[in-house]
């Protein structure tokens, strides 16, 4: 860990902090790297039940790529730096338990990208969020052209891609793009209780549910199904799921210890 990627534990929840304010929380190599290691590590960790990311200050969720390290690539490691940062937004897919983003500013860019990446974003009302790749002479390359359209649809993601303009809050919660608005002195709070409502769930229940969802999006229907089958078996053969069934029958909530 360095000081550009901060963690803060709050009980079962892990707050992850991208920490370049004066950048606007602008992605270098190493602080890709230093997210990967904290979303690794957190994902390993029985303590930590749910992730949220979010950047520090008031300005930027984060601000997309530094441009001053990517002015100076060419083929070769361009392409190493798009997977750089790709192997980052796998991981946050990968983890079992729920990422959740708190978007406070500016989400542009590989900033965007993050976001996509996690399986639920909510905006401040100042928030402004958009791929401007094009802009620069460049596309996304974190997964912006492949997570966008399978959110909000090729034809708006084209939109976004194309013209490279961001959108506000309430327009990226019209088009499905985030999950929730609030007031910025709110935000951090709000998300705290999204987290909160899925860690009162089943754990491994939430682990295999996200799991039957990120991996079935990319299966054509009928496997998809079988794969949830599957799942539905494995839940079936577990301690979580005796308690879960009891604990409505008795009418009392479940102790999923």
């Amino acid at each position: 860990m360095t000081d550009t990627v901060l963690v803060e534990r709050d009980g079962r929840i892990a707050v992850v902090i991208v920490n370049r304010p004066d950048k606007l929380n602008a992605l270098d190599h190493d602080t890709i790297q230093a997210l990967r290691d904290a979303i690794v590590s957190l994902s390993a960790d029985a303590d930590v039940g749910a992730i949220i990311l979010t950047g520090s200050g008031e300005k930027a969720f984060i601000a997309g790529a530094d441009i001053g390290g990517l002015s100076k690539q060419g083929v070769l490691d361009g392409k190493a730096n798009a997977q750089h940062g790709q192997a980052l937004t796998l991981a946050m897919e990968a983890c079992p338990k729920p990422v959740l983003a708190a978007i406070q500013g500016w989400a542009l860019g590989g900033g965007l990208e993050m976001a996509l990446a996690c399986d639920m974003r909510f905006a401040s009302t100042k928030a402004r969020l958009g791929l401007p790749e094009v802009s620069l002479g460049i596309i996304p390359g974190y997964g912006g052209t492949q997570r966008l359209p399978r959110l909000v649809g090729a034809g708006k993601a084209l939109e976004l891609i194309l013209t490279g303009d961001p959108v506000p809050a309430d327009e990226a919660l019209r088009i499905g793009l985030v999950n929730g608005v609030f007031e910025p002195e709110a935000l951090l709070a709000g998300v705290r209780a999204v987290a909160e409502k899925i860690l009162s769930r089943g754990p491994t229940a939430v682990a295999l549910a996200k799991q039957a969802v990120r991996r079935g999006v990319h299966l054509p229907l009928a496997e998809g199904l079988e794969l949830e089958a599957d799942l539905f078996g494995m839940i079936s053969s577990t301690a979580e799921m005796k308690e879960g069934m009891q604990a409505f029958l008795e009418k009392r909530k479940p102790d999923w210890s």
